[in-house]
């Protein structure tokens, strides 16, 4: 089943890539979370523990349909068996399948954008042959080596900021999981969907935005960043488009 949120004359379109778990308690990922935090993040996303405690999460892409030949992919999974993160995420992923069924085309994308450059956000980067890879020069600056090695030289395109890709779709920096964590909105002004990256990781961020994720690179940057993006899409009464959540279109209330 193909979920999708219409807004405006652009279509915002989940990929899933995978599904799995971490082998390790989530209680640890997010240590400042109360058990009334994890009440309200159980009741909004109930299906992300698993019978034995671990946590549950997706692995998941999207596409922004703009026209009839246009296409933006924000970014590319965990990749197939040999990618980096095969050796704690569920590979191969099933990003190409899932662009099949969607009637998308790789060499329709002429642009990705990477919301961050950890493993499972871009392992299918060569999958998209005509794409600019489109990163925060933040992001590129502080990434090793041996994952800058993954993104081909010459379709790389830095960013310094708020860009604006086309009418009503705009990147938003939002450091903090990682120095250039960038989000992507999607507006017409009265509806809004933001794809978000690791800025929201688990359902207990959006409930309880202050709790900070222990593998945050600077967690007090990404609680501004967070706060910032959940109050911008609850004014509008927006969603958050997110990669690890069970659905892939979430509305917060607070």
């Amino acid at each position: 089943m193909t979920h999708t949120r219409t807004i405006g004359t652009a279509t915002v379109v989940a990929l899933a890539d995978g599904h799995g778990s971490l082998d390790a308690p989530r209680a640890e990922a997010f240590p400042s979370a109360t058990a009334a935090d994890w009440a309200r993040a159980d009741a909004l996303d109930p299906h992300t523990l698993t019978a034995d405690g671990q946590w549950s999460l997706w692995f998941r892409a999207y596409a922004i349909r703009l026209g009839e030949d246009e296409v933006v992919i924000v970014d590319a999974g965990i990749g197939p068996a040999d990618s980096p993160a095969s050796s704690w995420a569920p590979v191969p992923g099933t990003l190409p399948d899932e662009l099949a069924a969607a009637g998308i085309k790789p060499e329709q994308v002429r642009r990705v954008v990477l919301t961050h450059l950890h493993p499972d956000h871009i392992g299918w980067s060569g999958l998209f042959p005509d794409a600019s890879l489109l990163v925060q020069r933040a992001e590129w600056e502080w990434i090793p080596e041996e994952l800058r090695e993954l993104i081909p030289a010459d379709r790389l395109e830095l960013l310094d900021g708020e860009t604006t890709l086309a009418p009503g779709v705009t990147v938003l920096p939002t450091p903090g999981h990682t120095p250039g964590h960038q989000s992507v909105l999607v507006s017409d002004g009265e509806s809004l969907v933001a794809i978000t990256g690791d800025l929201f990781v688990h359902a207990i961020q959006v409930v309880a935005p202050e709790a900070g994720f222990a593998h945050e690179m600077d967690q007090d940057a990404a609680r501004q960043s967070r706060l910032a993006l959940l109050d911008l899409v609850t004014r509008h009464g927006g969603e958050l488009a997110t990669p690890h959540l069970t659905a892939p279109f979430v509305q917060p209330s607070r």
